[in-house]
This record gives C-alpha cells, sequence and structure tokens, in this order.
C-alpha cells in the first residue's frame, strides 16, 4: 500500500499501527512518527494498544511512559482502568475506535502502538465480537474453581478443536471465553480473529518492528533488570493497597505477580527475576508469531527513520 506525503497542510487522514514483540522501540518510533506528521501539518496523535497499560498506577512494570516523555505529543487510553476493573477486549474496541475517529474528525492520523495482538487486531480488523452472557460466564468460573482449567479446556478441545488449538491453555479467561461463546451457539469462537481479516479503514498502515532473537533476549533480560532496579517492588507494594490483588487482569501481569510473590516470600528477588525474564521471553514469542498473521504488515529493523515510512 502506498502512503502519499501529506502536503499544504491537506491530507486524507489515516490509521497507523506500530506492532512487535515488546522491547523492540515501538514507543520511541511512535512518537518519531507523529513528530514528523506533525511537522508536515498533520496533526498525529498515539492511542495505546498495550492492555497493561491501560491501568492506572502500573508503570513500571509495563514501560509506560511518563507524561514528561510524551514530547508534547496527545497519547490516549493510557491509565484509563481501575486496578479491580477486568479490561475486555470488547470494551476496549469500541474506545479504541471511538479515539481513532475523534482524531481523524479533526485533522490527525491516529497511530496505534502496542504489542497486545488481540487488542491491536480489534481495531486495525473489521470484525465484531460475539455477545456476552454472565450467566453462563458465572457458572463457567465455578467449574474452573471447582475443576481447574485443565477440564475446561478438554470440553474446549472436544467443541472446538480448531480454536483450543490458538488459546493459551494457561489463560483460564480465554478458555471461558471461548466456552461462553459455544454455548450460545455460535459453531466456533475462533480465537475472536477470522482467518482473512478485512481492514476496519482502507488507509491502513501496518509497522511491525523486528529485532534478532539473541538480540532481543539480551535487551528482555536487561529490561526487567531495570524493572527491579527502578522500584517494581515497591510500586506493586502500593497497588497491592489500591486493590492489586482484586483485578483478575492486572494481578496477573507479568512482572506484577512475581514482584508480589517477593513480597509474600514465595520467591526470592533472584527467583522473581527469573521467572520475569523467562516469561517475558515466551511473550515475546507469542508476539511475533500473532503479528506474523498480519498480511498488509511490513516489518522493519530499528532503527527506523520515520520520514522514511512516509515515501511512496
Amino acid at each position: 500500500m502506498t502512503v502519499p506525503v501529506p502536503h499544504g497542510g491537506a491530507h486524507s487522514p489515516r490509521l497507523w499501527a506500530i506492532v512487535g514483540a515488546t522491547g523492540t522501540g515501538k514507543s520511541d518510533l511512535a512518537l518519531d512518527l507523529a513528530e514528523t506528521l506533525r511537522q508536515r501539518g498533520n496533526l498525529a496523535e498515539i492511542v495505546n494498544a498495550d492492555a497493561m497499560q491501560l491501568y492506572r498506577g502500573m508503570d513500571i512494570g509495563t514501560a509506560k511512559l511518563a507524561p514528561g516523555e510524551r514530547r508534547g505529543i496527545p497519547h490516549h487510553l493510557f491509565d484509563v482502568r481501575e486496578l479491580d476493573e477486568e479490561a475486555a477486549v470488547a470494551w476496549y474496541q469500541s474506545l479504541a475506535r471511538a479515539a481513532v475517529t475523534d482524531i481523524q474528525g479533526r485533522g490527525g492520523d491516529a497511530i496505534l502502538v502496542g504489542g497486545s495482538g488481540l487488542y491491536v487486531s480489534s481495531v486495525v480488523f473489521d470484525f465484531a465480537f460475539p455477545p456476552r452472557d454472565p450467566v453462563i460466564r458465572e457458572r463457567l468460573e465455578s467449574e474452573l474453581a471447582a475443576d481447574g482449567v485443565g477440564a475446561l479446556l478438554e470440553r474446549l478441545r472436544y467443541l472446538d478443536p480448531a480454536t483450543a488449538s490458538k488459546v493459551d491453555p494457561k489463560n483460564s479467561r480465554r478458555v471461558i471465553r471461548a466456552l461462553e461463546v459455544l454455548e450460545q451457539g455460535s459453531t466456533t469462537h475462533g480465537a475472536a480473529l477470522p482467518e482473512k481479516p478485512s481492514l476496519w479503514q482502507p488507509d491502513t498502515r501496518l509497522i511491525g518492528l523486528h529485532v534478532d532473537r539473541g538480540t532481543l533476549v539480551d535487551r528482555l533480560d536487561a529490561r526487567v533488570d531495570r524493572m527491579w532496579e527502578a522500584g517494581l517492588v515497591d510500586e506493586v507494594r502500593g497497588l497491592r493497597e489500591h486493590g492489586l490483588e482484586r483485578g483478575v487482569t492486572a494481578q496477573r501481569a507479568i512482572g506484577y505477580a512475581q514482584a508480589l510473590g517477593e513480597l509474600d516470600g514465595r520467591l526470592s528477588r533472584a527467583e522473581a527475576i527469573a521467572e520475569t525474564q523467562a516469561l517475558t521471553r515466551r511473550y515475546a514469542r507469542r508476539q511475533v508469531s500473532w503479528f506474523k498473521r498480519y498480511p498488509e504488515l511490513t516489518w522493519h529493523e530499528p532503527p527506523v527513520d520515520a520520514a522514511s515510512l512516509l515515501e511512496p
């Protein structure tokens, strides 16, 4: 897809998505792109697509940019959820699309940035989420508490093998959601994303950042070390007082669960750091696998000159 360079302030607002594994420099490139567009008269703004950065107070462990680091560029959907609230993807989709539409309505490009694959997909691609049924969900959650996720996963494998093969077996929320959809009469949940999705907005540019595996591993391990040095455990201690452990989503975030383990004495500091590093590496592999499914995406190795992204 070619991208016309705006000139003379006249342009057709478009949607950008900057994606890739954690630690590849997505936030920096989004800022560079927004600045470059603004220099050309395009009042671009940034929309968050990182599930954990939606939560207020979860800063160090999510590598959230502080307001003073945002170069004066408006950022949307950061710190919009309390710790004990669930950040469902369907809820996020409506808010994110409203933010994109608002930015474009004021004449600017919207830059979606983040590594949460389903959240990105919910905005970029044209698909709707199946309805929710609180009665079915409550029953399935009771079964989860009584029998564990293994029993529910076996049921999903029997009812919908294709979806079961795509769902993270350790993610009980996704397993329950798939069964909830099936019980409402759908033949498949499909892990929410169609095999060949169409774009929500035709004028969309998908940019993927790729760093070779060895370099990325070193970068991620060092990043986790820095989180502990920056005071992640103290952050988690404070968040615990504000409901971190009541949150279905927040308390399971990589790094936060391990910091809780350290505070409780279940993990030593070295064990908490090592476990976080291992889980972060695994998560990065899943992110790359997810975004490889995007046929419209072009991969770039950082550093990337943002101006080059505007060239036809």
